[in-house]
């Protein structure tokens, strides 16, 4: 069984001036030496013109946390911008990549997304190095995603035994198109550490563009390029969001192998796996029905069962926010609206040590969201 050990904070937005009342999108990274970074967007609401990220970075598991004093850049060839994401992979021991998506603010009234033409503000993908476990960073340098539009990094960057890493991300439409919208599940992929990285590879795309695979979250499987994705489904004509799908794939070389997207009966979001030791599944999973839930679901047979008595409910949610719509009936353009007032979400998760797994997420009021941490004991699963 799961068992839930212990919970805290690793940022308090209440503590911090006005600026950085609203944390969000959490990243977790496990680092060779046991040492753990926290990655997250901050600023003073979410996707604020002025809106950078921060690390935290923990030496006890994740019992204590200490902030990063490091400034990010936020100017990108001369144009002001906000900073969303900052996924982050050990390349080499003690060397670590911090991938973060870049959107243009030259324009400060425009929110990130236009309800006429549905496109995102144009973004680039940026890339730095800390060579000593994160307390320092590098400038950054940009990551090409080709001729894709609309991109961003979506979920953590894995790496396998044998030194490749996969990178992934989405594209849709940029802020002024007006072609129809399409959206894709890509990754990147790089066997040199980061230096250089592959054309995009495509994971998943409805073929009518009827379904939305957002926010892709990967985890390694058991051997050298095997992977699982798991999706936020999106269904656009029956305007709901459907279950949690997922996928499994292979990188060989320069070449990806997916298999058939396929639907869990997990309800939800973004939903965030994880490969136990033992060969176990896990995934922490987002659902804001009412009352808002973060749960921890089990799978013993690689992702074709999740059953209910297996669920650990490890945050139940209040939402405060004045939202416009709920989880059925949905228009696209309010829901973005939407997106932007949740007060929780984002679940994140990494193996630690001895059978522990460390769960991180944000939840708050809309006026102060702080990041949140817990350790779960996954010692009595049966194998």
């Amino acid at each position: 069984m799961l068992l839930l050990e212990e919970k805290g904070l690793v940022f308090d937005g209440s503590l911090g001036c006005f600026q950085e009342r609203i944390s969000f999108f959490t990243t977790l990274c496990v680092l060779d030496s046991g040492t753990v970074l926290c990655g997250f967007q901050n600023g003073p609401k979410k996707h604020d013109v002025s809106s950078t990220i921060k690390i935290c970075r923990s030496t006890d598991h994740g019992k204590t946390w200490r902030n990063i004093d490091k400034i990010f850049e936020t100017l990108v060839d001369g144009v002001p911008g906000s900073l969303s994401t900052a996924e982050m992979v050990e390349v080499f021991p003690g060397r670590i990549l911090l991938f973060a998506t870049w959107f243009d603010r030259s324009e400060p009234n425009r929110p990130l997304f236009d309800p006429l033409t549905e496109g995102i503000l144009k973004s680039k993908q940026l890339v730095c190095v800390s060579q000593d476990e994160g307390l320092t960073w590098s400038e950054w340098s940009k990551v090409s995603t080709g001729d894709l539009k609309g991109c961003s990094f979506t979920g953590p960057v894995i790496k396998w035994k044998n030194g490749v890493i996969a990178v992934p991300f989405e594209s849709y439409k940029e802020f002024d198109d007006t072609a129809d919208k399409m959206h894709g599940a890509w990754l990147l992929i790089s066997s040199d550490g980061g230096h250089t990285f592959s054309k995009p590879l495509l994971v998943a795309q409805h073929p009518r563009h009827e379904i939305y695979y957002w926010d892709q979250r990967l985890c390694k499987g058991r051997n050298d390029g095997e992977f699982f994705a798991f999706f936020w489904t999106h269904h656009l004509r029956q305007k709901c969001d459907l279950p949690v799908h997922f996928l499994k794939g292979m990188v060989s070389g320069s070449s990806l192998f997916c298999g058939p997207v396929q639907q869990t009966s997990m309800p939800g979001q973004i939903a965030s796996p994880c490969l136990l030791p033992n060969g176990h599944l896990v995934a922490f999973v987002v659902d804001r029905n009412k009352p808002g839930t973060l749960t921890l679901w089990l799978s013993s047979d690689g992702g074709q069962s999740w059953p209910l008595n297996n669920r650990l409910v490890v945050h139940t949610h209040d939402e405060q926010a004045l939202l416009s719509q709920g989880v059925a009936d949905i228009d696209f353009k309010q829901y973005w609206e939407d997106m932007a007032k949740w007060s929780f979400g984002h679940p994140a998760l990494c193996n630690v040590s001895n059978g522990k797994i460390l769960l991180a997420w944000y939840a708050g009021s809309p006026d102060c969201m702080s990041i949140h941490w817990a350790r779960i004991c996954t010692k009595g699963i049966a194998i």
